[in-house]
């Protein structure tokens, strides 16, 4: 056997290889879980180092349950569901992989401006249609209003999310912040923003709600 031969032989035996793992490479990149946390400062981490956030927190969360997940912070401070609207299309479509859940966590801001409930319900709705129309799977992350607000924006504003759930066919997760609203221990300075323990708490209770939409959606 000529050294020409042999080496082109372990030539093409290194290619297939190289071939073969990257294939397999490729096959269990593509069994990982793809989770977009669409929201506001509340998912975006804001106030806090890299790592510590709404997104990574919840992949270790699932990943420690189980789940070969990656989630994806779509979240931008200060955004109102409307804000979040404008760029939904623009965020999909520049996405690697199509989301096999989006939890939806907007309103919060609308709700800290005073904006007129009836226009984010009107944001939201449109939001989960675009999710709809393209076949992503949706759980939706209520919010609640403060009673200094008035009982009448509570009840416009705090049934928004449960009933464009119900709506959409789309799990529900009440309150985002539950456990950590209010709670000094559990948040930033400003009060608003939940620290790292808050964010844990929230993932915390977040979790089997993911976990469960994850199931349904496959």
């Amino acid at each position: 056997m000529s050294l020409r031969f042999a080496y082109g032989v372990l030539s093409r035996l290194v290619y297939a290889l190289l071939l073969m793992s990257a294939g397999i490479a490729t096959e269990a990149a593509a069994r990982d879980v793809h989770v977009l946390a669409f929201g506001d400062s509340l998912t975006a981490g804001y106030g806090l180092p890299a790592g510590q956030g709404f997104a990574p927190q919840l992949e270790d969360a699932l990943r420690r349950n189980g789940v070969r997940a990656f989630v994806t912070n779509a979240g931008v401070s200060g955004n109102t569901a409307g804000q979040g609207r404008a760029r939904l299309a623009w965020t999909l479509d520049g996405l690697k992989q199509k989301p096999d859940l989006a939890i939806v966590a907007l309103g919060a801001n609308d709700m800290l401006r005073g904006l007129s409930p009836r226009q984010t319900r009107e944001d939201l709705d449109a939001i989960l249609a675009e999710f709809k129309r393209r076949n992503i799977p949706v759980l939706v992350a209520g919010m609640l209003a403060p009673p200094n607000l008035g009982a009448q924006f509570r009840r416009d504003y705090d049934t928004i999310f449960p009933d464009l759930a119900r709506k959409y066919g789309a799990p529900l997760y009440p309150f985002f912040l539950a456990g950590v609203a209010g709670d000094a221990a559990l948040n930033l300075p400003d009060r608003v923003h939940p620290n790292f323990q808050g964010i844990k708490r929230v993932v915390g209770g977040i979790t089997p709600a993911v976990l469960k939409a994850l199931g349904a959606a496959k």
